[in-house]
């Protein structure tokens, strides 16, 4: 199998090698063209007709005198240059259009034998005033949009947004629901992959969560929900992508910003810092982003377990309070680009970020045979601290080498996450039977874990006339896990080590994947898109401890179909189908033991199988603006949480397993509309029923629910340019694996006003004022045996951020950065 996938991938660069060899004869700006396509040259510069500064990246059209058809396009350089070679011989007009600036067109530009080279000289585009100041105060952004194959939340901008993480704006996304351990479920579905400007994290649920919430998202552009992706998309993520992209530098000169926060959620104190500056003059595009922060959170709960044994039933109750707080120098993310022409760029992206944890989990549990008789009281004490480091590098290209849209990017990445982690757990048991001292059991974990992950791809598009277009792509990858767990008796002065669960786990993984996709269109309505992705894997997880090792090797096929209907000018169809798959993360296949108190363990599990997802769609859309998208997927092999019970000790573990299969049938609207003037709504309602399917003790469960979201955001400008957001949010009974959901809701609002000119923008939050956004959760575990959750995780806060921007230039094209990688996801616990 590896032999005949890099079989395919040699055909691939040999595909790419050869028709960059003949786009650098057919190649419109190349000098061969020049001879061979026509005798003349029109060339010229555009400047500013206010300042007199050269204007780059302007569109360009050649037209032939009398038409509105255009010949030929281009982009100015970056001194505002243009040129167009191998013209016939004939009279010709030229339009040049660019954000901020009129239209203008220069007539009758005569190119003959005697008379082949035409010179413009300077050309003068005048700015268009006052365009922005009016637009601003009169109209409202929308929230949240609809594309043909993906929803986009617009974050950039938003009182929402200030003061918030990037964590907590996901959550509020339209059909995204975290559980209590930060794994991430889309339209009720598990199997989520995160992405940061189209590039996957690398993270575990639970450094994910550390990544983001450690993100301000003053930073984000927007969120892009995709439940279906293309070929051209990792495989990874059978309920879809969740792509985080980031603000990008579209202006001229220097410009930035600066922002700081307070946060204060009835228990904790929390802020964040930063800034953000960007540069750009001539070739060069820089940018230099800083974000300090001590973020505060807990959460307090209440956990209820009945344990029916053969001779007697176990009562247990637990009353639970969790902190957390994390902080750490700035998180600095800095990058540059580098222009070689006015069609390629070279530049790399570097990130650092560290921050240390300090957690602590404090539970007061009731153990007995009878409802309310408790006979052990346990008072358990959990402290951790960790420290988190996240080191990510990119090399990037991108090339464009004609007007049709033919691209060629490339990507090398370099990541390297390392955990530093102990915990200290001091237990006290109580009999209330007996007059028996109080006994103690004191535990010690360390948990050092390192990822280092390679990977390169490359990723070309040609574009042919009539609407066709052609992409090819390769990536290969290399992940090296090491998790060293280490779990000691700390009752003396020496700590022992416990064998039993204490593992070294170390896991290799390398993944090989090919990919082209054929896009054309038929006729006037009608636009298909086919596309197949292979993906070869091969891994290698080996216990030390136990010197249990488990093999990998399998190569799977990922097709997918898209089909778009254009009926009219206001309704369009689109029809899709893709496989994809869901990989265990890395955390989940090893097999050690995760200590929660003495009645509660997770437990990984070395023989997890991918789960393979089978996804259809249908999605309308009427008027550009409401759409109606009805979805239905089919998962194998489904990868969950599952708990097992053991009667006689009273004991839970929580274990990753499969699942037999999953059925989902979801039907999402969205529907914005204006209630007055100043009053803009976007409503999202998501209708699905879900169903699993679980064997548990040779019993077959089956878990179904139909299950319901509602979310209302309002953008209300009010007197004195105050802007008022308001996010109201419904979501009904829901299931999961073996878990039902109870129904939950919530507010936030958010009040901004700006001054001196827009550059200083005041903001105040408060979420969840209610405080009803209560998590709770009850567990199929057998008859007779009970599982339940009732948690509240500190949502209800309230808070002040501050922004001040600098400098403001113009617009400019900004440029495609292709990077996706896939295996970011899937590292840690």
């Amino acid at each position: 199998m590896k032999k005949s996938l890099l079989f395919l991938l040699g055909q691939l660069c040999l595909c790419l090698s050869l028709t960059l060899a003949g786009l650098a004869q057919d190649n419109p700006q190349s000098p061969a063209s020049e001879t061979t396509k026509g005798i003349g040259t029109i060339s010229g510069e555009l400047v500013d007709s206010f300042t007199g500064k050269p204007i780059e990246y302007a569109t360009v059209a050649l037209l032939q005198s009398g038409s509105t058809q255009a010949t030929s396009g281009t982009l100015t350089d970056s001194g505002g240059r243009f040129a167009f070679t191998g013209v016939a011989p004939g009279n010709y007009d030229i339009t040049f259009s660019f954000i901020g600036y009129d239209t203008k067109t220069i007539r009758q530009l005569s190119v003959t034998a005697g008379n082949p080279k035409v010179v413009t000289g300077p050309v003068m585009l005048r700015p268009v005033s006052t365009q922005l100041k009016e637009v601003n105060v009169q109209t409202l952004r929308p929230t949240i949009t609809q594309e043909a194959d993906r929803m986009i939340v617009n974050v950039e901008g938003t009182a929402m947004a200030a003061g918030s993480t990037a964590y907590e704006v996901l959550a509020k996304s339209p059909g995204v629901f975290i559980d209590q351990e930060g794994n991430i479920q889309l339209n009720g579905r598990a199997g989520v992959t995160i992405m940061l400007d189209g590039k996957l994290t690398y993270l575990s649920a639970r450094d994910l969560r550390n990544l983001l919430e450690g993100m301000a998202a003053e930073n984000i552009k927007n969120i892009e929900i995709i439940t279906n992706p293309s070929a051209k998309y990792d495989a990874e993520g059978s309920s879809g992508i969740l792509n985080i992209n980031l603000k990008k530098n579209t202006q001229q000169g220097m410009n930035g910003s600066l922002n700081a926060s307070y946060r204060y959620n009835g228990k904790q104190h929390g802020y964040s810092a930063g800034g953000n500056i960007n540069y750009k003059s001539g070739k060069w595009n820089s940018f230099l982003n800083l974000d300090a922060a001590r973020r505060v959170g807990g959460r307090e709960a209440t956990f209820t377990r009945v344990f029916k044994g053969e001779t007697e039933t176990v009562y247990f109750d637990q009353v639970a309070t969790g902190n957390y707080e994390v902080e750490g120098p700035p998180f600095v993310r800095l990058g540059t680009d580098y222009s070689l022409n006015d069609r390629q760029s070279i530049g790399f992206t570097t990130s650092y970020g560290t921050n240390f944890l300090e957690t602590d989990f404090l539970t007061d549990t009731y153990i007995g045979t009878a409802p309310n008789q408790p006979a052990l009281y346990i008072d358990a004490n959990n402290y951790s601290t960790n420290r988190f480091t996240n080191f990510s590098n990119n090399l990037h290209y991108a090339g464009k080498f004609d007007t049709l849209g033919t691209t060629l990017t490339a990507d090398l990445d370099y990541v390297k996450i390392m955990n530093d982690g102990e915990s200290n757990f001091y237990n006290y048991f109580d009999s209330l039977a007996t007059d028996d001292p109080v006994a103690k059991d004191f535990l010690y974990t360390s948990t050092p874990n390192n990822f280092d992950i390679y990977a390169a791809k490359i990723d070309f598009t040609k574009a042919f006339a009539g609407g066709n277009k052609l992409e090819l792509g390769a990536k290969a990858s290399r992940v090296i896990s090491d998790n060293d767990s280490r779990f000691f008796f700390n009752n003396s002065e020496v700590p022992v080590l416990d064998l039993r669960r204490t593992n070294h786990f170390i896991y290799d993984e390398n993944i090989y994947a090919g990919y082209i996709t054929w896009s054309s269109k038929l006729g006037e309505k009608f636009n298909v898109q086919a596309g197949l992705r292979a993906e070869q894997t091969q891994s290698r997880g080996e216990s030390r401890t136990t010197g249990q090792v488990t093999e990998r090797d399998y190569l799977n096929l990922f097709p997918s179909f898209f089909l778009n209907q254009k009926v009219n000018e206001n309704y369009e169809i689109n029809y899709s189908y893709s496989r994809r798959l869901q990989r265990p993360n890395y955390g989940q296949l090893n097999p050690f033991f995760s200590y929660r108190d003495p009645y509660t363990y997770w437990q990984g599990n070395p023989y997890l199988r991918p789960q393979y997802t089978h996804a259809v769609g249908i999605t309308q859309i009427f008027k550009k603006n409401y759409s109606l998208i009805l979805n239905y997927q089919l998962t194998e092999d489904v990868i969950v949480e599952l708990p097992a019970i053991e009667a006689e000790t009273s004991t839970t573990i929580y274990y990753i397993g499969n699942a037999d299969k999953s059925k989902n049938l979801s039907v999402t609207g969205v529907a914005p509309f204006k209630i007055m003037k100043n009053w803009d709504t976007n409503n999202t309602v998501v209708a699905s029923y879900n169903k699993y399917s679980t064997m548990v003790n040779k019993v077959q469960v089956v878990n179904d629910q139909v299950s319901y979201t509602i979310q209302s955001n309002h953008n209300i400008l009010l007197p004195k340019e105050l802007r008022l957001e308001v996010n109201g949010t419904y979501q009904g009974p829901a299931v999961y694996a073996l878990y039902v959901v109870e129904p939950r809701w919530w507010v936030n609002l958010g009040l901004k006003k700006s001054f001196f000119d827009e550059k200083l923008d005041v903001t105040i939050n408060a979420n969840d004022i209610f405080k009803s956004q209560r998590l709770i959760i009850a567990a199929l575990v057998g008859e007779g045996n009970v599982n339940d959750f009732n948690q509240y995780f500190r949502n209800r806060n309230v808070g002040l951020t501050l922004r001040y921007n600098f400098s403001r230039g113009q617009k400019l094209e900004e440029r495609r950065r292709n990077n996706n990688l896939d295996e970011l996801n899937r590292t840690g616990g």
